[in-house]
């Protein structure tokens, strides 16, 4: 196993032996990450590995069964969602769920619903719309009417309208054409040289190791890799198990 680069002062946030059981059923054991103030980090693994169930521990969704997470210092593990919204990470989960009856705009304006700050919540809707000119096209259409590259789009818009110091991505790559995953891939990078960090969970390996500065592979719940993203591109039991190499 590569050592961790980050210590614990420098990270923004930690996950210090969290555990997550669903039924008595573990689903994930033991883990131990650390999440820099910038970059993309990935996390990577087959299905039921326990990336999705870790992006639900940080968001307060998965509610640990032991150990504790740290952001910015402070413990979040005790918090419910909105809580963890309002402390600054915002999580785009697996599926997209955009709200399919409400327009664009309206999906995007719930995004700040925890803001008060009214004159820069529209300078940040017209961010969001400056990065995703589809969504400016679309700001009146119902959301169930979009491909689902455009729903992506809008489910990461979502996000960044509550202004996030941290943003979680499940799995935004599932279901799209190739060319609006590379798409996405542009975007999530974009998101990261502007000041935001990413934890990225996909199942595409070779995606997410070619975005990401920092990854760690999980195995049925426990962490049995990390490093580099380069580096675990070219590890031997990634490429077999992941890359199909």
């Amino acid at each position: 196993m590569q050592p961790d680069p980050l210590s614990s002062e420098s990270a923004l946030l930690q996950i210090v032996g969290a555990s997550v059981n669903y039924n008595k059923v573990s689903a994930v054991r033991n883990l131990n990450m650390k999440i820099p103030h910038g970059g993309i980090v990935t996390i990577i693994g087959a299905n039921g590995a326990g990336k999705t169930t870790t992006l639900r521990a940080i968001s307060g969704l998965s509610k640990l069964s032991g150990g504790e997470i740290r952001f910015d210092g402070g413990r979040i593990d005790n918090l419910n969602p909105e809580q963890v919204v309002a402390r600054g990470i915002a999580h785009v989960p697996e599926g997209r769920r955009v709200f399919p009856d409400m327009t664009v705009e309206e999906n995007l304006r719930t995004g700040a619903f925890l803001r008060r700050d009214q004159e820069a919540i529209e300078s940040d809707l017209s961010a969001v719309f400056g990065r995703f000119p589809r969504l400016e096209e679309r700001r009146s259409q119902l959301a169930k009417t979009m491909s689902g590259g455009e729903q992506q789009m809008l489910a990461i818009g979502r996000a960044l309208m509550a202004k996030p110091r941290l943003l979680l991505l499940d799995e935004p790559s599932m279901g799209l054409a190739p060319v609006i995953v590379e798409e996405m891939g542009r975007i999530v990078v974009e998101i990261s040289r502007e000041g935001v960090p990413v934890v990225l969970v996909e199942q595409n390996a070779e995606l997410a190791l070619g975005l990401a500065d920092y990854a760690y592979v999980l195995e049925t719940g426990n962490l049995v890799l990390e490093g580099p993203a380069k580096e675990l591109h070219e590890n031997d039991h990634v490429r077999r198990a992941y890359l199909g190499l």
